[in-house]
């Protein structure tokens, strides 16, 4: 069996964006603040999700923001999308997103998504933080070696820029707020999703392990 020590650790472009939009799906298709947003009470839950992810993927590659992943054997396992404090100015901001959202998610979820980031922006503890918008492991190698793995390497990413003070990212699941919190980050606050509570963590001044290949 493969380990996580094996893996590749690869800087992603717009060539991996299907298998990045296909990951990430089935991360977050389950999640109750997903479940929520595009209300899976409702026929179409699947759809509207797919559409918000690959037009989010579609944006963050337009904009040239960074996205790291881990590879096995040239397979995507794991895939972080990072966005670094010089580029504040975020997906959700740009109204050709919005305008995708519409056409694809419809009104009522493009509303609630968009409700949904702008009280999470509230939480960034300072204007130099990486923020990690969306990130996930494949379902055939969920554990915790390789959550372990993508966010070391997330943070050897970040603490490359000097003038970083932390990485911030969410999470409603339960198991991954007790992990997370295993791994140095601390709770920031909470946002109501109509029935869940999404939590954001903040890991303060990331340290490098190593050196990322360029």
């Amino acid at each position: 069996m493969t380990t996580p020590s094996a893996t590749q650790v690869c800087m992603l472009d717009s060539g991996f964006a299907r298998e990045v939009r296909t990951l990430l799906f089935q991360a977050y298709a389950p999640e109750p603040t997903y479940t929520y947003l595009f209300d899976a009470k409702r026929a179409g839950y699947e759809r509207r999700l797919r559409v918000v992810i690959k037009e989010w993927v579609r944006q963050h590659f337009n904009f040239n923001l960074p996205a790291i992943g881990l590879l096995e054997q040239d397979r995507l396992v794991a895939v972080a999308l990072i966005v670094p404090p010089q580029r504040r100015l975020g997906v959700a901001d740009s109204w050709v997103w919005r305008l995708r959202m519409i056409l694809g998610a419809g009104l009522r979820s493009t509303r609630r998504y968009l409700d949904y980031q702008g009280a999470l922006s509230t939480w960034l503890p300072t204007d130099q933080v990486h923020v990690l918008p969306l990130l996930g492991i494949h379902p055939h190698f969920q554990g915790e070696q390789y959550a372990n793995k993508l966010l070391q390497v997330v943070h050897d990413w970040c603490a490359e820029d000097p003038n970083t003070e932390g990485v911030v990212l969410n999470t409603s699941n339960p198991h991954a707020m007790l992990f997370l919190q295993g791994q140095g980050y601390q709770m920031l606050g909470e946002v109501a999703v109509g029935p869940v509570s999404e939590q954001v963590f903040f890991h303060p001044a990331p340290t490098s392990s190593q050196v990322l290949p360029t």
